[in-house]
């Protein structure tokens, strides 16, 4: 069919004798040009048509497949059309560069229909992790995970089978990679670490994208950002981003706090010991408070005891746990408790022990100050005693 089609075109061309032959060649070029825009604008605003009216269905993976194929198709009508145009200047001036016309229609189509899968893969990434097009969305680590691989895949296909269309042979390329596999794996052992790295975080899960993490081994804390196959982005609570190498977690230790079922509650409070007559019903009204509040997990170990006789106090322990794992609400809760724990205490009649301390001195053993006072005392009293003296000598 194409050569039919470039026949009727030579013959039109050798047979229309008002112009020279140039240019009727540019006037056929210009129109392969004008109509390739033409109907490549006509594809766009079709699909477009279609997008808009499927995006009242329920069905989003209709919407994903026209969204991936819009560009690719036009970019599909504008490589025919310049091939066409390309072939027919070659035709009629057999310039060298013209040559390569089949050889990158085919490379070109390669690379489109790529394209297309790489576009597809990614509208498919946003429909499983979305909670509005999905009844029950997947985890976006994961979903992040399979497609990087599908990608990957994708990019090491389309490579493939464009070296193959531009004639080098796919076995030697394969054994090249084998023999400098090995040279690259011992010069970028780091690198392939962190991929590897990459890979168990991707299937081992200890954390995702949106959970709080920290390490007792190192200096890392705060939210993660995102997971990549080299690095791991994490922003910490002073808003820093924090680039962590994904080898780094395969030797350390990590906590995942999101993933806690409650907060703890843990307190150690002092009465007075002069208040040791109230310690048991100040004992039994905490615990009977927090097994009533409706914020502690009563499921969950809960201790109210005295337990110890400390320097300057009698120490309550108070142990329990929150229903919620919000950190701020947390502390609203705990605040809550404490003010409640003070109020039993007062009600009492006692007061919460600070550091304190009682001076014991042997009999006969005064202090100076007191001494002074006493002899200020003996003064005054001296002194009122002869005035008395001399008011009847005075009388008399």
């Amino acid at each position: 069919m194409f050569e039919k089609a470039h026949s009727t075109v030579d013959n039109w061309i050798a047979s229309f004798g008002l112009l020279s032959q140039s240019w009727r060649v540019a006037l056929v070029v210009f129109a392969l040009v004008v109509g390739t825009a033409t109907v490549a604008f006509l594809a766009s605003r079709i699909i477009g048509f279609l997008e808009r009216k499927f995006s009242n269905t329920k069905n989003h993976w209709d919407d994903a497949l026209l969204h991936a194929v819009r560009k690719p198709v036009v970019a599909f009508v504008w490589l025919q059309g310049v091939y066409w145009a390309a072939e027919v200047a070659y035709r009629h001036s057999e310039a060298e560069i013209f040559k390569v016309n089949q050889t990158i229609l085919e490379v070109g189509f390669i690379w489109l229909l790529g394209w297309f899968l790489l576009r597809l893969i990614r509208q498919g990434e946003s429909i499983l992790v979305s909670p509005v097009k999905m009844k029950r969305p997947m985890d976006y680590t994961t979903v992040n995970a399979v497609s990087k691989l599908a990608r990957a895949a994708v990019i090491i296909t389309v490579v493939l089978i464009a070296m193959q269309s531009l004639g080098y042979s796919i076995s030697g390329v394969l054994a090249f990679g084998g023999v400098g596999g090995v040279a690259v794996g011992f010069a970028a052992k780091d690198l392939l670490a962190n991929f590897f790295g990459g890979v168990i975080i991707h299937f081992d899960r200890p954390f995702k994208v949106g959970d709080w993490v920290r390490s007792p081994d190192r200096s890392i804390e705060g939210v993660v950002e995102h997971i990549g196959w080299r690095i791991t982005t994490i922003r910490t609570f002073d808003k820093r981003p924090l680039y962590v190498p994904n080898a780094a977690f395969t030797t350390i230790a990590v906590e995942n706090p999101s993933r806690m079922t409650n907060r703890r509650i843990s307190e150690t409070i002092g009465i007075r010991y002069a208040d040791v007559n109230q310690m048991d019903q100040i004992v039994s009204d905490i615990k009977s408070m927090l097994q009533g509040h409706e914020e502690i997990d009563t499921n969950q170990t809960l201790i109210v005891n005295f337990v110890a006789f400390n320097a300057s106090s009698l120490d309550i322990m108070v142990y329990t746990f929150t229903k919620t794992t919000d950190w701020v609400h947390f502390h609203e809760i705990k605040q809550d408790v404490l003010l409640k724990i003070s109020g039993i205490i007062e009600g009492y009649g006692a007061e919460v022990a600070f550091p304190t301390r009682t001076l014991h001195l042997p009999d006969g053993v005064r202090l100076a100050q007191e001494q002074a006072q006493e002899g200020k005392a003996e003064g005054r009293q001296a002194q009122a005693t002869e005035s008395e003296s001399r008011e009847p000598a005075s009388q008399s």
